[in-house]
C-alpha cells in the first residue's frame, strides 16, 4: 500500500511533490485548481517538467487529482451540469500529462430530484469527460450525506459506472470515513472482507483503484461526512489497521485526508502512525 497525504501545490506542482515527501508519503494527492471556484489553473510546459523532475527524485509512486467541490455532475442545472463536465474534463487532461493514478470525483446529488434521472445525468457527464481526455482513470468516491447524495451504497456506484458506459477508465475511490457513516462497519478485518465482498458483488472485481483513509467523527450509519485524526474518532486505530491491511488493498494508493491538529492537513507524524500499523 502506498500511504500517503492530500498536500497543496501552491506555488507549483512541484511544490505538491516536495510537501508529500516532507511528509514522508508514498502517495499524494491534490486539487488541481482551487477547489471552490470553478476558474481552471492553466499550466505551462515547464511546470509540468518541473513536476516531472520533482516526482522522479521522490520516492511518491503515485499521484492522484481530487476534482473540485463544486462539480455536480448529476445536477438537473444544465449550467451546473456544463461547469462540472468543463472542470471534470480538464483534471483528466491534467493527470494526462502528469501520468496520474487518477481524478477522484464525488458522484454527485440529486438534491431533491428523482434518483434514477440523476444518475443517468452524472454517467452522461463521465462518459463525455472520459471520451474527450486519454489516459487517465476517473474514480467514483463513495459518500455519505443526507439528501440526495449519490454513491452512498455499492448499488449506486454499480449504476453510475453502467451510466458511464461501464468505461475501463471507470473506477471506484473508497473512503473509510464514508463508509463507515453509510453504515458500512469495517472497524475488524473479518466486517472489512464481508463489506468488499458485497463491493466486488456490485461493481466487479478491480474495479476499486484507490483509498481514502480518514477517521470519523460520527457513528457507524450516521450519514454524515466527518472527517477525524487517524484513531481519534468512530474508528479508531483497529478500524484504521483494518483498512491499511486488507489483503486486497496491498498495491492502491492510499490518501489521508485527516484535518490535522490545526485543521492544516496530515502531519508526518501521521503519515508514520499509519505506515507503522501496516504488517
Amino acid at each position: 500500500m502506498l500511504v500517503g497525504a492530500h498536500v497543496s501545490p501552491a506555488g507549483g506542482l512541484w511544490r505538491a511533490v516536495e510537501r508529500g515527501s516532507a511528509l514522508g508519503a508514498k502517495s499524494i494527492q491534490i486539487f488541481n485548481q482551487s477547489p471552490r471556484q470553478w476558474r481552471p489553473t492553466s499550466y505551462s510546459e515547464e511546470d509540468f517538467e518541473r513536476f516531472d523532475t520533482a516526482l522522479g527524485e521522490s520516492e511518491i509512486g503515485a499521484v492522484l487529482i481530487h476534482a473540485v467541490y463544486l462539480v455536480n455532475c448529476a445536477s438537473d442545472d444544465p449550467d451546473i451540469r456544463a461547469k462540472s463536465l468543463t472542470s471534470l474534463t480538464h483534471s483528466l487532461r491534467v493527470g494526462d500529462r502528469m501520468g496520474a493514478h487518477c481524478v477522484v470525483v464525488h458522484p454527485g446529488s440529486a438534491k431533491t430530484g428523482h434518483v434514477g434521472d440523476a444518475i443517468k445525468r452524472a454517467g452522461e457527464v463521465f462518459a463525455a469527460a472520459l471520451a474527450d481526455s486519454e489516459r487517465c482513470p476517473l474514480h467514483l468516491e463513495n459518500t455519505a450525506g443526507a439528501g440526495g447524495t449519490l454513491g452512498r451504497s455499492f448499488d449506486e456506484l454499480a449504476a453510475l459506472r453502467d451510466a458511464g458506459g461501464a468505461h475501463e477508465r471507470l473506477g471506484i475511490c473508497l473512503d473509510s470515513c464514508h463508509l463507515f457513516a453509510s453504515g458500512y462497519d469495517i472497524r475488524t478485518p473479518q466486517g472489512l472482507a464481508g463489506v468488499l465482498d458485497d463491493c466486488e458483488r456490485a461493481v466487479g472485481q478491480g474495479r476499486v483503484g484507490s483509498l481514502h483513509l480518514n477517521d470519523s467523527q460520527t457513528p457507524l450509519g450516521s450519514q454524515r461526512d466527518r472527517h477525524a485524526n487517524i484513531g481519534q474518532g468512530e474508528l479508531g486505530l483497529e478500524g484504521a489497521r483494518a483498512f491499511v491491511n486488507e489483503p486486497r488493498f496491498a498495491r492502491l494508493p492510499c490518501v489521508l485526508e485527516t484535518p490535522g491538529p490545526d485543521r492544516t492537513g496530515p502531519t508526518a507524524e501521521e503519515v508514520a502512525l499509519v505506515i507503522g500499523l501496516m504488517g
